[in-house]
């Protein structure tokens, strides 16, 4: 074996186990300084409020197929909200399209997202969750558009879309 594989391969061995264990009820970094409280509600009572489909993207960390989301095609002014808990996460004046296959956006609402680390393709990605209830959204990608140059990943599955001027629903918990 040549060194160099030998030193990707303790790399890979290292970080893999980090991917197993590293739950997504560890601290989350929320992206500014607005203060969003986190719900103490077990992620098996959103069960009942969600679809299974949308129960396995949002607290499961499952990924949805791309081009399955009816949200890729949306472009109304409106607002896109936490399946589970009805935050709001991103306005429509910050969604494009990617060309990916999942609604993505530039920015999210301030203070509305939380952040962490994933390991679980074994390269280091930063994945994002509601910072309210931690249902999981998508991940953030540094190849989009400007000035920002941010790509906000989202599975559709996680989100529900309210058009303008339609109120916002109430937020649940």
């Amino acid at each position: 074996m040549q060194r160099r594989t030998f030193l990707i391969s303790l790399g890979i061995a290292a970080v893999s186990p980090l991917a197993v264990f590293y739950r997504p009820e560890q601290a989350l970094a929320v992206s500014s300084p607005v203060i969003v409280e986190r719900l103490k509600k077990p992620r098996k009572a959103w069960r009942e409020l969600v679809s299974p489909e949308a129960y396995k993207i949002l607290f499961e960390e499952h990924t949805e197929a791309p081009g399955s989301s009816e949200l890729n095609n949306e472009y109304r002014e409106g607002k896109y909200i936490c399946a589970a808990c009805y935050l709001p996460l991103f306005e429509s004046q910050y969604k494009y399209d990617s060309g990916t296959g999942w609604p993505s956006f530039t920015q999210p609402v301030s203070g509305h997202i939380g952040t962490k680390r994933d390991f679980k393709l074994i390269i280091l990605r930063t994945e994002y969750h509601c910072a309210r209830c931690g249902g999981h959204q998508g991940h953030v990608f540094s190849d989009g558009p400007r000035p920002r140059g941010e790509r906000w990943c989202n599975n559709g599955l996680a989100l529900k879309f309210i058009a303008s001027p339609e109120p916002l629903p109430p937020l649940r918990g």
